[in-house]
């Protein structure tokens, strides 16, 4: 069993992109080789490792990876494209053809699969040649079968041979222009004019080889070989032919006013395909000089000779804002991207209108306008055609969000972001989307769900082995729940600081009620002490006594209970400072009850104080009513 690379699919991905657009194909396909490991049908991946097997020479591994990503799929144009690519290389130009025009009936707007069919088609033209063409090469082998069986007239054969030889090869010469021919044969056309020379040396064509082979029959099939091989190279363009081909097809539409369509379409295309790579491949100047470059050229057309001028036109500014944005010129991409919509908005084109509304968004998130994003994103919105460009759309405007401090705005797009994800069926953009919801609930203090959505996202980054995505998430849970600790301590103290201020008051009226039970004990004593003077040989004086020890007794308590209550007061004072506090201030809150019961008996005994008196002023009456007989008797 092979071993498993350290690495992540899009990792490999992205390397071997990389290292494919600089030209290094055998390291690309390395990182493509380790790509298929860890997910072995994947078609694009496919497609990447046929590409390079294309340019390193292996057409045939080419073709095997092209057929394998069309295998769960056949109408992937980008397989497809390349199957006939690879067919087109190897020289089946009538297969590449089938499947150019297959593209074509699957995407019509892609201009690679229109070229296709052109070049193949000119290429069967070129390799089978005309019907007049056909019939002087079968009569030329008519001919040397006749010359090989007439042996008696041989020297008169091979003499009227040479002779229709020169002659066909003059009636050629004057349809193959030289130039073209020396640009496409290279070195090999010096070997062509020196076979050429030789036939006309009647003497040496008359002779032989010393295994009996005619030096004309050789001659003149080195000949027709590279006849053959000019045509096939002219379809394929070798490097050393190909840079002085584009300067004189720029230069020829540069004098023609009236040009081809597919010269246009060509020229289009492979100078889109040109600024695309430059961008992608870290040249963003040189990129937007050629956009520049293309977009004068293209305005000085007419609108016959390019259909599509204002779209083109805009998609040209696009370009060009794209690098200006990749240069840091930020108020030029900007203006770019204004021109964009501008020409979009002119000809009613919403897939350009939509493009244009996310570029411009871009800049203004690049330079800190998030409010002007938001706007022009939240545009865009109704444009989005599928769940993974909404997923996208409502996370950047989201993030813009939190950058303002807008947390539930912020949430409430992250979460649209996720489902749109999870319909998506996108882990990346899960990951993303529930990170954005975390951090948001996170600033609206919602530890609880910022956590559970963290760990959600550890899954997903686990999932997709991104390991720099886990390290920052596990960073951010930790930050989370300190936060969340301390949260709760917070908690903990306003309810504790609320429990004892409730507990103070409580104190205090206990108090101020054994103040006032001690004050009104001292006037009752005053009053039942007045009563007494005078009555003492009563016999209710007795009962007097027992009462006023009792106030005394009433008013020690009254007095313990007040010292109690302050030192309860103390006590909940310093529980304030001590964790113990919520137990100290309940003994307090019993000590205060015993005091309140207290000063209940101080209350009873004033009734029976009062009961003592109403007795006293019953003896006394009753004193009165016997002093009267024995006054009646002296």
């Amino acid at each position: 069993m092979a071993a498993v690379p350290v690495g992540t699919f899009p990792g490999f991905m992205t390397e071997g992109t990389l290292l494919y657009r600089r030209g290094e194909y055998g390291k690309a396909l390395a990182c493509f080789d380790n790509a298929l490991k860890l997910r072995a049908e994947d078609k694009h991946c496919l497609v990447a490792r046929s590409k390079c097997y294309l340019r390193l020479g292996d057409t045939e591994n080419s073709l095997k990876d092209a057929e394998a990503s069309l295998q769960n799929d056949k109408t992937f144009p980008k397989g497809l494209y390349q199957k006939a690519e690879t067919l087109y290389t190897m020289g089946d130009f009538e297969f590449a053809l089938v499947f150019y025009h297959r593209g074509y009936r699957l995407r019509p707007e892609l201009q690679k699969f229109r070229l296709g069919i052109q070049k193949s088609q000119e290429a069967i033209v070129n390799c089978i040649g005309s019907p007049s063409s056909v019939k002087l090469e079968n009569k030329e082998d008519l001919c040397f079968i006749s010359r090989q069986a007439e042996s008696k007239k041989a020297n008169q054969k091979l003499q009227i041979k040479l002779t229709k030889d020169q002659q066909w090869t003059k009636k050629q010469e004057p349809q193959r222009n030289p130039k073209v021919e020396r640009q496409l044969l290279g070195e090999l056309y010096a070997d062509k004019a020196y076979l050429e020379k030789l036939l006309k040396d009647e003497d040496l064509m008359k002779s032989c080889t010393k295994k009996g082979i005619k030096v004309a029959d050789m001659v003149l099939s080195g000949i027709a070989y590279l006849d053959t091989r000019t045509e096939f190279w002219q379809q394929q363009k070798p490097i050393y032919a190909r840079v002085r081909e584009r300067k004189l097809r720029q230069q020829r539409w540069i004098r023609d006013k009236k040009r081809k369509p597919a010269e246009v379409a060509r020229y289009i295309v492979k100078s889109m395909e040109d600024i695309d790579m430059l961008l992608t491949g870290g040249s963003p100047e040189e990129s937007c000089k050629k956009a520049e470059h293309v977009l004068k050229t293209i305005q000085g057309w007419s609108d016959d000779e390019v259909p599509n001028k204002n779209e083109l036109i805009g998609n040209l500014h696009s370009c060009i804002g794209n690098a200006q944005l990749e240069m840091g010129q930020m108020e030029a991409a900007l203006q770019s991207h204004k021109m964009d919509l501008e020409f979009a908005r002119q000809n009613d084109l919403p897939d350009a209108i939509s493009r244009a509304l996310d570029n411009i968004g871009r800049v203004y998130a690049r330079i800190g306008k998030f409010q002007e994003a938001i706007d022009t994103w939240e545009e865009k919105i109704p444009m989005a055609k599928s769940s993974l460009e909404k997923t996208w759309l409502f996370h950047e405007i989201g993030r813009c969000y939190l950058e303002l401090d807008k947390a539930e705005a912020a949430r409430n797009y992250g979460e649209k972001s996720l489902q749109s994800a999870d319909e998506e069926g996108d882990v990346e953009w899960q990951l993303h989307a529930s990170v954005l919801v975390a951090q948001a609930q996170e600033k609206l203090k919602d530890y609880r769900s910022a956590i559970m959505n963290f760990e959600k996202a550890l899954e997903k980054a686990k999932l997709v082995h991104d390991d720099p995505a886990q390290k920052a998430i596990i960073t951010a849970l930790d930050d989370v729940s300190r936060s969340f600790i301390e949260d709760l301590k917070e908690r903990g103290r306003e309810m504790r600081d609320y429990s004892f201020k409730d507990f103070d008051f409580s104190n205090e009226n206990t108090d101020d009620d054994n103040l006032e039970k001690d004050r009104e004990g001292k006037e009752s004593g005053k009053e039942s002490t007045e009563n007494q003077e005078g009555e003492k040989e009563n016999e209710g004086a007795k009962n007097n006594e027992e009462h006023e020890s009792k106030e005394e007794e009433s008013k020690r308590d009254g007095e313990e209970s007040k010292r109690d209550g302050e030192e309860s007061k103390r006590d909940g004072e310093e529980s304030k400072r001590d964790e113990e506090s919520k137990r100290d201030g309940e003994e307090s809150k019993r000590d205060g009850e015993e005091s309140k019961r207290d000063g209940e008996e101080s209350k009873r005994d004033e009734e029976s104080k009062r009961d003592g008196e109403e007795s006293k002023r019953e003896e006394e009456e009753t004193g009165h009513d016997e002093k009267q007989p024995n006054l009646a008797l002296e």
